[in-house]
């Protein structure tokens, strides 16, 4: 009997072991969920990426947008580039308000220069840009959360990198209104690889307050949030995704849609985070 009390607070250690692990699988449950297809459309634009409002989505191509009616897939504007244009790889892009914020790049060129470029989503007319200039690498994707603008730099192993530099050197920056650099993170070894030989192609904020990532062809979405310590996103889980990889964009008029593209099929995807 004199065990009886080292005995009884194993046994109450054991029990709390239990119920903080079920404490922590019915917070985390809501992460272990399967995005399924509910719609398709054809987008002739759909080779970068895709941004998406309350009505409409915009399908983005390398140097060309097009705006369709989010419901029924229908063609209601287009942009392109003219010729005397310097618009060189558009990529991933965001709506707030009613500007489009697409990023965009001189990929595949060296050095690496990068803008934002900024569309009237009524008119679709190009109305300003804010400019990087030569700064942190590729600029592959914009976002908006929290306040402030979420931009990735990307570094590539092969074509359009620096051969000093590999994608470990893909850096996720956190700017103020003003474009002022407040803070930044480097992506986990773990996805680096599973984004190799390219970069983080997508990239987009959800209403869990977890970032959601995707490379450049591997059909994964990648989930991330920001680190308690260090300067490392920390990955939370890998989805699978019937896309391969390029932008996404999460739409905000609606709980758990995921708008994504099939740049081989000229698609534009609509899943829904179950």
């Amino acid at each position: 009997m004199k065990n009886f009390p080292t005995k009884l607070f194993a046994c109450y250690l054991g029990f709390s072991f239990i119920i903080l692990n079920l404490i922590m699988y019915s917070s985390l449950s809501s992460l272990w969920r399967s995005l399924k297809i509910i719609r398709q459309f054809r987008a002739e634009e759909a080779n970068q990426g895709v941004a998406v409002d309350e009505y409409f989505f915009y399908a983005i191509g390398t140097k060309e947008i097009g705006k369709y009616d989010k419901f029924t897939g229908e063609r209601v504007a287009h942009w392109e580039a003219s010729n005397d244009q310097p618009i060189i790889h558009l990529d991933s892009g965001v709506i707030v308000g009613n500007c489009l914020y697409c990023a965009h790049s001189n990929y595949p060129n060296l050095p690496m220069v990068s803008s934002i470029e900024i569309w009237d989503t009524n008119t679709l007319e190009h109305i300003g840009n804010h400019s990087f200039g030569i700064s942190e690498g590729s600029c592959t994707w914009v976002d908006r959360y929290d306040g402030y603008w979420w931009v990735c730099f990307a570094h590539y192993n092969k074509k359009g990198g620096y051969p000093e530099k590999d994608n470990r050197w893909t850096v996720l920056v956190k700017y103020d209104d003003s474009w002022r650099k407040i803070e930044s993170w480097t992506f986990p070894p773990e996805v680096l690889s599973r984004f190799a030989p390219y970069s983080c192609s997508g990239g987009s904020w959800g209403s869990d307050g977890l970032l959601y990532c995707t490379g450049h062809d591997r059909k994964e979405l990648y989930v991330l949030r920001l680190p308690k310590m260090g300067s490392v996103l920390k990955l939370v889980k890998i989805l699978p995704i019937q896309t391969p990889g390029q932008g996404i964009a999460w739409d905000r008029s609606e709980e758990n849609i995921l708008f994504s593209i099939h740049r081989k099929n000229k698609t534009v995807v609509v899943s829904r985070l179950n």
